[in-house]
This record gives structure tokens, C-alpha cells and sequence, in this order.
């Protein structure tokens, strides 16, 4: 008798592992069959060095991660303690960082691209005309957030940032290049969110309802099983991370 193939089974298993006496890892580990997981390093919540953080670089290559289906092992770092172990194999301590072919290597933009030029089966390259949509709104944010001056114009060159972003999407959503999330959807996401949180907290402010197209938007984004897995579990950590810049 000729042996049934046996389907892969897709598992998910999360716990937490202690590494060193005092540095806790949130391990999140996916896995299909026997194949491994790509370990990445990003930052723990401000205060709680065993929950996810509120980095949105790091949010956006765990993004690209679970929207391309590649298995992970997820490192937490406390920022305030760095572990041994990090410094040594990243000495400019900075998150997030990736192991590939036995070299961590840090940031986000590098990172995205190896992973969409190692796992290509489910592309999330954006059209080249569609690459920088959105780019300066998170500077524009951080200007605003950290201004003290309500008459700076630093508000204006937010909303004026964002009111592109809207006629945008009028034209081509409803998310960047279309119907597809693509890769410039991922890297927006945290940055929208951290917008809409930080702002929302320490100017009561919130994205104009004149908005339509950037407030459905941000509704997609963060309604995504991608989202809700990678983000920080509470909006504190997110206020926690700004508070220093807010009130320096």
C-alpha cells in the first residue's frame, strides 16, 4: 500500500523563555513542517521588558512577517537593559534587527527588503509610483506632537501631509496601490497609529472627520489579523514611549 502524504500542519506556539538572570524573550515561534524560524530582535513595552513594545519599525517587520507567512522567533528587548547577548551580536544596541545567514542586521528598510527578496511567494513590493505616498507624514507627526507653540504651523503641515495621503486614496485605495496591502501599507500602519494615539493623549487631537479616505483607512489597517497580532497590547505602552519627548 502506497503511504498517504501526511499534510502539513500549520501550529502557533507562544511562551515566555528566560534567557539571562534578569532579560525576559516573548517567544513567538510559527512554524510549518520542519522549517525554521527567522529570529528578530525588537523592543519591549517601556516598563514591562515581557511585553511586546511600541516601536513602529519593529511593528512593521513583524507586519512583514505575518503578512508573508514566515515563521519567527521573537526577541523582546528592554531598551532600558539591554542583555549581553544583544550588544554582543548588535553593538549599537538599536531595534529592530534580523538574523539571516547568521548576521543580525538592523534596520527596518534593509530588513523588509531581504525578506521580500528571500520569501518572494507572497509579494508585497509596492509600484515605484506608489513607494513614497505617505513618507513625510510620521516627521510631520513628531513635529507637531513635541511642539509647545499652537501657532508654529506644525499642525498645519500635518494636516496638510495628510490631506494628500486622503486624495491619494480618493483616487486609488483603498489602501496605497489599490485593493493589495503592499509593503508602504506596512510601514504607514504603526506610524498611523502611533498618530492617532500620541495625539489623541497628549494634544487632544484626532484626524479631521473631512478625512474620510485616511480615516477608513487607518480603520483597515488596524482591523488586519497582522495588526492585531504585532501590535502592543495596551495604548499605555504607546503614551509611555512619547512621554519622554512630549515633556523634554
Amino acid at each position: 500500500m502506497k503511504r498517504k502524504r501526511k499534510e502539513k500542519r500549520k501550529q502557533t506556539q507562544c511562551w515566555f523563555h528566560l534567557v539571562s538572570g534578569s532579560f525576559f524573550s516573548f517567544l513567538c515561534l510559527s512554524y510549518i513542517s520542519s522549517e525554521m524560524a527567522l529570529e528578530v530582535a525588537v523592543k519591549a513595552a517601556v516598563g514591562a521588558p515581557t511585553i511586546l513594545g511600541d516601536c513602529p519599525f519593529s511593528q512593521r517587520v513583524l507586519l512583514t512577517l505575518e503578512e508573508k507567512k514566515i515563521p519567527y522567533k521573537l526577541h523582546l528587548i528592554d531598551l532600558s537593559n539591554k542583555p549581553e547577548w544583544f550588544l554582543g551580536v548588535n553593538p549599537e544596541g538599536k531595534v529592530p534587527v534580523a538574523l539571516f545567514d547568521g548576521k543580525w542586521v538592523s534596520d527596518s528598510d534593509v530588513i523588509v527588503g531581504i525578506l521580500e527578496e528571500k520569501y518572494p511567494e507572497i509579494s508585497l513590493i509596492t509600484p515605484p509610483e506608489f513607494a513614497t505616498v505617505g513618507s513625510k507624514i510620521f516627521g510631520s507627526f513628531v513635529t507637531f506632537l513635541k511642539s509647545k507653540d499652537p501657532n508654529d504651523g506644525t499642525e498645519q503641515a500635518l494636516l496638510a501631509e495628510l490631506s494628500a495621503l486622503d486624495e491619494h486614496l480618493k483616487a486609488n485605495g483603498p489602501y496605497v496601490a489599490g485593493e493589495k496591502v503592499t509593503a508602504v501599507d506596512l510601514s504607514l500602519a504603526p506610524k498611523l497609529y502611533h498618530l492617532v494615539i500620541a495625539l489623541g493623549h497628549f494634544k487632544k487631537w484626532s484626524v479631521p472627520e473631512s478625512l474620510a479616505h485616511v480615516r477608513n483607512y487607518t480603520k483597515l489597517l488596524f482591523s488586519r489579523e497582522s495588526f492585531e497580532k504585532t501590535k502592543t497590547p495596551e495604548e499605555e505602552f504607546v503614551i509611555a514611549g512619547w512621554a519622554p519627548k512630549v515633556n523634554a
